[in-house]
């Protein structure tokens, strides 16, 4: 930290930090669910800057730090620009000055450079890092924003010395020391930023709200409004406040204008319909009593083990509608199902691995199937062939060349497909011998 403070303004002052707006992101892959309000869900990331701009003026703020990505790359069209052009003018007027440093997303926008921005926002240099001195406040802010989408150094090592005096604000956009779900840019570590001698490090790049250190602070406020169903919970900024030139208070403040959220209902012990769908509805009423009044997009997650368990993924179409009639009877207009992903296990598969039901069903459909199910299922009911680890890495071998053809939800990040991991490739062999007996003994797997 800042050792010499002597000559600092002392004064209290407030200032937000935040990163990740994203301003229309394109929210792709909602199309096809055909209750959600699509609409409501594309303008959510404009709504969420808005949110932004009148809390800064609410809060007095005397500036805005935004540590990156404050576009999703290229435009569709200017209209991006000029919303954000009006908002920058809101802040302007309210006497409130922006700063920016433009991380991977920004670097890749073409239309971004040309875009003239009004005099309160100014946006640091891309060749070096430079400082940038509030004289009356106090405060000198430092910054260097992406020149090139990818940016493999650690741009915080050229960084300047702390401004002896001042209050000293590092804003950087990097993945740090590696976050789950975040591409590696510009890392570094807590360490390292510590040594810098600053006395708030203002990051940016993970969409999740993280205070890494308080000694000095290194805060990721995550992004501003969910994107997508693997961006759950609040998302919003960091608001802080200044006291006699040093940080007092940082405080989580939530923008988002919907909520993703994850509902996991554990269907442990269910054998008919209605206890699991009575379930369900009491995760979906503390989904949106946590959102503080916002619509909520779920994805609904069935997890435990049960007799229903067949039946969920060999009717997951009938299953679907269920749930979302269940959701629409728990939050009209307020809450919708994305999705509904079944991770619950037969039954007798709870106690041992084993499903002794799906291995009885694959016994008879051995002498009653089609040819290929007879010899599929043979296979599948091998003495313990997912325990095989000979088994397990011919799989392994098998898999590799569809790696690189997984679609991008699955590649990496939150939820992706680990196609080389022993215990996913086990647990996939026990559920695929489970679904071809629920398939060809469908009255078995009704479950109703």
């Amino acid at each position: 930290m800042t050792q010499e403070k002597a000559n600092v303004v002392t004064t209290q002052l407030k200032f937000l930090h935040a990163a990740d707006i994203h301003l229309d992101s394109p929210m792709r892959g909602l199309a096809r669910y055909g209750d959600l309000p699509i609409e409501d869900i594309r303008c959510a990331s404009r709504r969420a800057c808005e949110q932004l701009v009148q809390l800064a003026i609410e809060e007095e703020a005397a500036f805005v730090v935004v540590a990156g990505d404050l576009y999703d790359e290229d435009w569709r069209d200017y209209n991006t620009g000029l919303f954000l052009v009006r908002q920058m003018a809101a802040l302007r007027d309210a006497g409130i000055q922006v700063f920016v440093v433009k991380g991977n997303h920004d670097a890749a926008s073409r239309i971004t450079k040309s875009l003239r921005l009004p005099d309160n926002v100014r946006v640091f240099a891309e060749r070096k890092p430079e400082t940038m001195i509030l004289e009356e406040l106090g405060i000198a802010i430092h910054g260097q924003s992406f020149a090139a989408p990818h940016v493999p150094e650690d741009l915080s090592a050229a960084y300047p010395s702390p401004r002896p005096g001042l209050l000293n604000v590092g804003v950087l956009h990097s993945s740090l020391d590696g976050r789950p779900g975040h591409d590696v840019y510009a890392p570094c570590t807590s360490a390292g930023l510590r040594g810098r001698g600053y006395d708030y490090w203002a990051l940016g790049h993970v969409h999740r709200w993280e205070i890494v250190a308080a000694d000095p602070w290194i805060v990721f406020p995550g992004n501003v409004q969910g994107r997508h169903a693997r961006e759950t919970g609040p998302k919003g900024c960091a608001l802080v406040t200044v006291d006699d030139g040093r940080v007092a208070a940082v405080e989580r403040r939530e923008l988002d204008v919907v909520r993703w959220a994850e509902v996991a209902v554990d269907s442990t012990g269910c054998r008919v319909a209605t206890e699991l769908l009575d379930r369900a509805q009491v995760e979906m009423r503390a989904a949106l009593g946590a959102a503080g009044g916002r619509p909520v997009v779920a994805r609904v997650v069935v997890t435990g083990a049960s007799a229903l368990r067949d039946s969920l993924v060999v009717h997951d179409e009938k299953w679907r509608q269920e749930l979302r009639a269940a959701a629409a009877d728990v939050g009209r207009d307020r809450l919708w199902i994305e999705k509904v992903r079944v991770e619950a296990m037969p039954a007798a598969a709870a106690g041992d691995g084993q499903s002794e039901g799906a291995a009885a069903a694959a016994e008879a459909a051995v002498g009653a199937g089609a040819p290929a199910l007879r010899e599929l299922l043979a296979a599948l009911s091998q003495d313990d062939a997912e325990g095989d680890d000979e088994v397990i890495a011919e799989l392994v071998q098998e898999l590799a060349p569809l790696r690189n053809r997984l679609p991008a939800e699955l590649a990496g990040g939150v939820g992706a497909l680990d196609l080389t991991s022993p215990d996913l490739l086990r647990q996939t062999l026990r559920e695929a011998r489970a679904l071809l007996g629920a398939v060809l003994f469908p009255a078995e797997a009704q479950g109703r």
